[in-house]
């Protein structure tokens, strides 16, 4: 019976990778993974996901690297989750997000499970996926001039691929009600002091602090290290792995709800969303006037029925139509 073969990790530069950077360093025995998309402050789009994964998978497999860095190019953001330009794209169709969902899964999954230790280089805003990434690595280094941030509630999803499993475990009941339901930004000094970051330090410190933290980490031994993680994950895979599958596919059907279509198109409008217009939606759900097709989509503005006109859903005075006193 011929010898399994193992497998052969390949040079960075021969992946062809063009959303991320992916360095590995034999003096250090460091693979860094760079999301390099600095002019949208490094969200991740399919493509990115996908390339991630891709990066993990070869860190995971190489036995030259000892530590595994994950981070942001440029100094604006590390991370700011999923690409909304892109969800905009996919929301007519359910499916596509259910891919897009599939991609964001896997990538954690291979970083979650790459038998090495983590670390991220928060080197400024993290918000929404990105504090899910930054969570899934073992330790986080933050500088003093950035914030953490989920918007899910506002800007028209939720955030169960990572933050509502994880951030109770991490932070505590209360505190992760608070992160993910108020929507606010959560400074350095709180995120270091509620334990949702390892390190914060100074900008001009920040690199020095991540080599610092991967040199303690390679003079562990590997093997041992790689099951101690593997024991310490045991209560965040057992929640995600009780939990995503339903996640990704109500998210993928909810991805074409008058809800996110509003959310994502105020976003790129620079406004709020109207949410007391989505609220009365809810409570009085539209109905054709000709044909009485009722549960009509907040956004059309015809009848998908009969193809008759409908009224404005919400007046310009910010009222019902139709409702004197809304």
């Amino acid at each position: 019976m011929p010898e399994l073969e193992a497998p052969r990790p390949s040079p960075p530069d021969a992946l062809g990778f063009e959303r991320i950077i992916y360095d590995k360093s034999p003096e250090t025995a460091v693979a860094t993974v760079t999301i390099n998309r600095p002019a949208i402050l490094n969200c991740f789009d399919f493509a990115t996901l996908r390339e991630m994964a891709r990066a993990f998978e070869d860190a995971s497999w190489d036995d030259t690297v000892a530590v595994v860095v994950v981070t942001g190019a440029g100094d604006r953001a590390f991370c700011t989750g999923a690409d909304l330009d892109e969800q905009a794209r996919m929301g007519a169709v359910s499916g596509q997000y259910w891919r897009w969902m599939g991609a964001f899964i896997e990538m954690h999954d291979r970083l979650r499970g790459i038998g090495k230790p983590t670390i991220a280089r928060i080197n400024g805003v993290c918000v929404g996926g990105g504090q899910e990434l930054q969570l899934a690595c073992d330790l986080s280094v933050m500088v003093d001039d950035a914030y953490i941030r989920h918007v899910g509630p506002e800007h028209g999803s939720v955030p169960a691929g990572g933050a509502t499993q994880w951030l109770p475990l991490v932070v505590g009941d209360r505190r992760a009600r608070e992160i993910v339901m108020l929507c606010e930004p959560i400074s350095p000094a709180q995120a270091l002091e509620w334990g949702l970051v390892s390190r914060v330090v100074p900008r001009a410190q920040l690199d020095d602090c991540v080599a610092d933290l991967a040199a303690k980490f390679r003079r562990k031994l590997p093997e041992a290290l790689r099951y101690t993680k593997a024991q310490l994950n045991w209560w965040r895979d057992l929640v995600w792995s009780q939990t995503i599958t339903h996640a990704r596919d109500w998210l993928a059907v909810h991805s074409t709800a008058d809800e996110t279509k509003e959310a994502v198109a105020a976003f790129h409008d620079k406004r709020a969303p109207r949410y007391d217009e989505l609220r009365w939606m809810q409570a009085f759900p539209r109905t054709c006037g000709r044909c009485g097709a009722s549960g009509l989509p907040a956004a059309h503005g015809f009848c998908g029925v009969c193809g008759a006109p409908l009224e404005p859903a919400w007046s310009e005075t910010g009222s019902r139509s139709g409702d004197a006193n809304p």
